[in-house]
């Protein structure tokens, strides 16, 4: 009898330890993709904020980094999220506002900036995939070709929400698309296996300094 008490008291004793390992183990673990908001930060001379707003509901910035072309630098990229994450599929399959801002850093036009994200876009996806989106991409051509003339400093904001897209370049509202794949599609041109670069994609999910 006194043994069996003992290893009673004994069980009762390790349990609370049981949970708070336990605990610590699911914190490791969340630590593992979720992480503090990156603070503001300059790039390039481009001032990229802490914070922004989607549909009302204030991002964090998730991380930022400089897109190179041979020896130029073409835009500062940031993202936001509610929550920052180093979890590529989590950005990729969120429903939740996330917002994607690139600062551009020498003269561009809406169409050379087109023809760049349908290179991400057919690199990123399976022809398969594409042609299912076929209609939503020639609709998202369409409106890009509107923005004109893009010079350094302007910006092109892409707001990702329950799956849609909506595109503003020079403050202006361009147009939107309302297909989950392609947003995912879309995010893939940064964050996909073929991202627009390795070291931006690295810096967008705040794993790699943002100067790159």
């Amino acid at each position: 009898m006194k043994t069996f008490f003992t290893q009673t008291q004994a069980a009762r004793s390790a349990a609370p330890l049981f949970r708070a390992s336990l605990a610590a183990m699911v914190l490791v673990a969340a630590g593992l993709t979720m992480m503090p908001a990156a603070q503001a930060v300059t790039i390039a001379t481009v001032d990229v904020p802490e914070q922004q707003t989607v549909a009302g509901q204030t991002l964090a910035l998730n991380g930022a980094g400089l897109r190179q072309r041979f020896v130029f630098h073409v835009y500062v990229a940031a993202l936001y999220r509610a929550q920052p994450t180093t979890d590529v599929q989590a950005i990729l399959d969120s429903q939740e506002p996330q917002m994607l801002q690139l600062t551009l850093l020498r003269d561009i036009n809406s169409k050379a900036l087109t023809d760049a994200l349908n290179e991400g876009l057919k690199a990123n996806n399976s022809e398969a995939e594409l042609a299912a989106m076929a209609d939503t991409i020639k609709h998202f051509e369409t409106f890009m070709a509107t923005g004109g003339e893009g010079a350094s400093g302007d910006q092109v904001r892409i707001d990702f929400q329950q799956g849609k897209v909506s595109v503003s370049f020079k403050g202006k509202a361009l147009g939107e698309v309302s297909d989950p794949r392609f947003a995912t599609a879309l995010l893939k041109v940064w964050l996909g296996p073929v991202p627009a670069q390795e070291s931006l994609k690295q810096a967008l999910l705040g794993q790699k300094s943002a100067a790159n």
